[in-house]
């Protein structure tokens, strides 16, 4: 992250480094230089779309919205505490929410799994034990029929 004068092109020279961003490394993505973007951003900065999300992640965001509000560095600081109790609950949930969902699908794919496993039990029954079951099943409609018939006469 870097300030840059928006009169000159994008890859130009920087006027200040304020820090760096690896969206690839989930566990220490971004460090940044809080004081030097605050004065930055009192100096009148405007930060892009990305560089805001970055500083709401940080809190830096919040802490600016404090400061422009008037609070004293006392009552910024206690509510900067409250936020970041609020985003570890936050973040917490997020991980219970994901568990479940990891949890949820590993519970359908193994019973996907099974179904499918049972399907190829079934279609791996030979062409003889299919003709069996048929034989089967006929004898016992003929065994039905013949019955109901011996009823039928004994009246």
């Amino acid at each position: 992250m870097v300030v840059m004068d928006s009169r000159k092109r994008r890859d130009g020279a920087a006027i200040e480094e304020l820090g760096w961003y690896n969206p690839i490394d989930t566990v220490d993505s971004f460090s940044l230089k809080e004081d030097k973007i605050l004065n930055w951003l009192k100096e009148g900065a405007q930060t892009t779309e990305a560089a805001h999300k970055l500083l709401r992640r940080a809190g830096i965001a919040h802490r600016w919205h404090l400061i422009k509000q008037g609070l004293e560095d006392s009552e910024i600081e206690k509510e900067m505490k409250k936020w970041e109790l609020n985003r570890e609950k936050v973040l917490k949930d997020r991980d219970q929410r994901l568990q479940k969902k990891v949890e949820k699908q590993e519970k359908e794919e193994a019973a996907k799994k099974e179904h499918m496993d049972d399907e190829n039990d079934e279609s791996s029954k030979t062409d003889v034990d299919n003709e069996n079951e048929e034989v089967k099943t006929a004898v016992l409609e003929n065994n039905e029929e013949q019955e109901k018939n011996d009823e039928l006469e004994e009246e």
